[in-house]
């Protein structure tokens, strides 16, 4: 089998010629566009998952040799999780070779975070079945650049910061509420506020509940480490 054109120029952005076309195809087949003779590529997602932790984690040890696993974890974290993987599959242009379902494609998944993630995930996979751990390793670290020594020393998200702040003064973890949803389907903006029980509270915008509810808190963190300097 022959990848079509633009899976040939796709393939050639990811760095990866494949021998078994097939694995490709099916990692970028959303569980939207399948059939029982068209699998989708969820049981490549949950491998590829593991073969991304397994290759960043490594990076990461080689890294900052001196680093402590509690110092690691939160960089781990933000190398390996949802949103990263849709940010570097935005890079490579992963949503236009998507293959989804009609309904899938109006509600703007070409763009949705989950949606991006999840392939970028499949196709790690793809390229360590067609070709071995360390043609994946080298994908990886190609796309995930000088993320690696970029990530923040301190690099838990704003949710699990903000929640830590408040818990380390007794609080209950903060509460998060959608207040609004405006756009088309296909470009949603959610407008989500964050409260704490003692009646602090930010709201924030953006095309992704879990966007939304990040820049919230970042915004009330930020006020709140300033109004304890």
């Amino acid at each position: 089998m022959k990848l079509a054109a633009d899976l040939e120029r796709f393939s050639a952005r990811i760095g990866h010629t494949f021998g078994q076309p097939d694995l490709l195809t099916q990692a970028l087949t959303h569980p939207s566009h399948a059939t029982p003779q068209r699998p989708d590529n969820q049981r490549l997602e949950f491998l590829g998952d593991r073969v991304l932790g397994l290759v960043l984690a490594e990076a990461l040890l080689q890294a900052d040799p001196k680093a402590r696993e509690g110092q690691l974890a939160p960089r781990f974290n933000a190398l390996v999780r949802k949103e990263a993987c849709a940010d570097v599959a935005r890079e490579v242009g992963l949503g236009d070779v998507l293959k989804l379902g009609r309904s899938e494609m109006m509600s703007g998944g070409r763009r949705k975070e989950a949606v991006l993630g999840d392939a970028m995930e499949a196709v790690i996979a793809a390229v360590y079945l067609d070709a071995g751990f360390e043609a994946a390793q080298m994908m990886i670290l190609r796309l995930w650049g000088g993320r690696v020594t970029a990530v923040a020393p301190d690099a838990r998200d704003a949710k699990t910061a903000l929640q830590e702040w408040v818990q380390a003064r007794g609080e209950a973890p903060p509460a998060y509420t959608e207040i609004d949803r405006q756009g088309p389907d296909h470009a949603p903006v959610f407008t989500v506020e964050v409260m704490t029980d003692t009646g602090h509270a930010a709201r924030a915008a953006a095309n992704s509940k879990r966007q939304a509810e990040q820049a919230a808190a970042r915004t009330l963190l930020a006020r709140l480490e300033k109004s304890h300097d």
